[in-house]
């Protein structure tokens, strides 16, 4: 422990911010406040299931989406803001609230519907003073928050707000916020998702969402934060745990002994650590009874759930059929193993009693985890491996529908391309529609030439990842995490499209 702190203290490359957030972490691990379900101790020291650095006393849920609609309409007693009248009213308030939204990397993951929450104001302001002010918006994110797994949504109708976002976002060749456009075909304009296309070639942002896909999962209207986790409004998720499919099945002596015997023992086992860490935070940590959010009806806690995750289905498969030939994304016997597996998980997720979880009816709900830094081997969620990608898009589009039907609370996909999709925006927006057609869930864009390249799900830029290699200390935080995962997994080799 004492050597851990004293190797953050001295870092020369990390800024004072990062090195206060790991120095928090480190204090938060001297407890032992959580009663460890065996099972799980087992298998997470195998590596197969983790509980993606949470920390050992839960004091804040991993991701907390804030109703800034009530905010703007009410202002805030805790902060002494009266509503706000005019646009920059608006902005300088949701700058002082997002300072004060508590998250896993202890900055807000959830900025709001930001095109809807703003439009409002934008009555009687010219374009020319409308810009000035985002602009000033838009740097404090990205200058102050400093951290891509802040995301903000836009659409899915069209805005003057979205429009001047848009332009924005390409002109500053911002990381953050993370911003998805919430996409239906019968809602948002062709014009205006083009333009976000164009725009997500430029700097990779923003991300589409299958907006139909999306908008039943939960009883009220849902948002996306962090990577691409779809969750309740005024809620989030209490935790996000993750069981890692291809270390376990390191364990296993074939595929049914992994499908009947070992995943559905290591899932029970994740299920009971997340429901510890679930009770400690509501019944033991305060929170809920304590902040101010709560308090001012921004969030309920009846709106909060567990998110189970999983991660690297792809490497599980492809190391269960060694030496059989077949491999995930091309061969039919791996992806009937890979819907198998995926059933397994969900069927369990579907009859587990998870506590405190009421907005989801008792139950966790799935997700397709990205990764972490360090993490070799396991590719993010249900995607193709590197390398493995189908030749043909189409294809690759049809297998990610197959899976993503499986993940309520977001599973992705993520497509470089060409210079010839940023001259035939309509044609990438054709492959946009037909891929939610099928049922994908989530589609990433990024220019292969460009700055600006999504990782997991967050933004980063490659000349930042050449700084942090070299040494340097770098501004934003995503870029620690981005550095490692982006060299491990060879992203930058990530199969090129065209249109």
């Amino acid at each position: 422990m004492s050597q851990n702190v004293y190797e953050i203290v001295t870092s020369t490359h990390l800024n004072y911010r990062q090195k206060l957030t790991a120095l928090c972490l480190a204090a938060e691990n001297t407890l032992d406040v959580l009663n460890v379900p065996p099972r799980y101790q087992y298998y997470r020291e195998s590596g197969g299931l983790d509980d993606l650095n949470e920390g050992q006393a839960p004091y804040r849920p991993r991701y907390v989406m804030p109703d800034y609609e009530k905010f703007v309409r009410q202002g805030s007693k805790f902060l002494r803001l009266d509503p706000p009248k005019d646009l920059e009213g608006v902005l300088n308030a949701l700058e002082i609230l997002y300072c004060h939204v508590p998250s896993i990397t202890t900055k807000p993951v959830y900025l709001g519907n930001i095109d809807k929450l703003i439009e409002p104001f934008l009555e009687g302001v010219d374009d020319e003073t409308a810009k000035a002010a985002l602009r000033r918006f838009l740097m404090f994110c990205d200058r102050t928050i400093a951290n891509a797994y802040s995301h903000a949504n836009l659409g899915p109708e069209a805005t003057r707000a979205g429009r001047l976002i848009l332009e924005l976002v390409e002109e500053l060749q911002l990381q953050v916020p993370n911003l998805t456009l919430k996409y239906d075909s019968e809602l948002t304009p062709d014009d205006f998702a083009e333009a976000a296309l164009l725009c997500s070639l430029s700097c990779a942002n923003p991300a589409i969402c299958n907006h139909r896909a999306h908008k039943d999962t939960y009883s009220f209207d849902y948002g996306i934060s962090s990577c691409y986790n779809i969750l309740p409004l005024r809620g989030g998720a209490y935790t996000l745990n993750r069981v890692v499919l291809p270390r376990l099945a390191k364990l296993a002596k074939d595929p049914e002994h992994f499908c009947t015997e070992l995943l559905p023992d290591a899932l029970k086992a994740l299920g009971d650590y997340m429901n510890e860490r679930i009770r400690f935070l509501v019944e033991d940590s305060g929170y809920f009874q304590s902040d101010f959010l709560v308090q001012e009806g921004l969030v309920e806690r009846e709106r909060f759930v567990g998110m189970f995750g999983v991660a690297g289905l792809c490497d599980c498969v492809n190391l269960l059929l060694a030496g059989r030939g077949g491999r995930y994304g091309s061969s039919a016997e791996a992806d009937d193993l890979a819907e198998r597996i995926l059933t397994v998980i969900s069927d369990f997720a579907a009859s587990y009693p998870a506590k405190y979880s009421e907005v989801a009816g008792g139950h966790f709900l799935l997700h397709a985890q990205a990764g972490l830094s360090d993490d070799v081997g396991v590719t993010s969620g249900v995607r193709i491996t590197v390398g493995d990608e189908p030749a043909n898009i189409h294809n690759h589009l049809r297998h990610s529908a197959r899976f993503h039907k499986f993940f309520p609370t977001g599973c992705s996909d993520i497509f470089p391309f060409d210079s010839t999709a940023e001259r035939n925006p309509a044609a990438l927006l054709d492959l946009v529609k037909g891929a939610f057609s099928l049922g994908d869930k989530y589609c990433a864009f990024y220019g292969a030439q460009g700055d600006l390249v999504r990782v997991t799900g967050y933004l980063v830029k490659r000349s930042d990842l050449e700084r942090y290699e070299r040494g340097e200390v770098v501004l934003q935080d995503n870029v620690i995490n981005g550095s490692a995962n982006y060299r491990l997994n060879r992203l930058k080799d990530r199969k090129v499209r065209s249109v």
